[in-house]
């Protein structure tokens, strides 16, 4: 099986040794997105606007992959304070209208000191 990592330069650089994403035949595995810019500056202003620019991120590497947001099967959302709950999903819900699985979990600290983060899996 073939699995080729994705690179887009319209999507915040990997904060690290990873790729953006991993495309397969049956999947796209996209590493988790950080509210940065395309050259990796982090996002200031409310939770929305950090889900938003997560979710922006995503969609610029699921299109360098061939795929896009519509085919997202699966999505993990990490937070920092689970009081951001609603207002993520407020944003969230905006992006992916059909409504793919997923998972949203509470966790200590994210990369950067950010509050939210993004990954998902997807169609080719």
């Amino acid at each position: 099986m073939s699995a080729t990592p994705v690179f887009t330069k319209n999507a915040a650089p990997p904060a690290g040794p990873y790729s953006q994403a991993i495309k397969t035949p049956t999947a796209i595995y996209c590493s988790g997105q950080i509210p940065c810019d395309a050259e990796g500056n982090l996002i200031e202003g409310t939770i929305q606007q950090k889900t938003a620019a997560c979710i922006s991120n995503l969609k610029a590497v699921l299109e360098e992959a061939g795929s896009s947001i519509e085919k997202v099967v699966k999505v993990n959302a990490f937070l920092t304070d689970m009081s951001n709950f609603a207002a993520m999903n407020e944003e969230y819900a905006k992006w992916f209208v059909h409504k793919p699985a997923r998972s949203c979990v509470a966790v200590k600290q994210l990369p950067k000191g950010v509050d939210v983060e993004i990954e998902c899996i997807a169609l080719p």
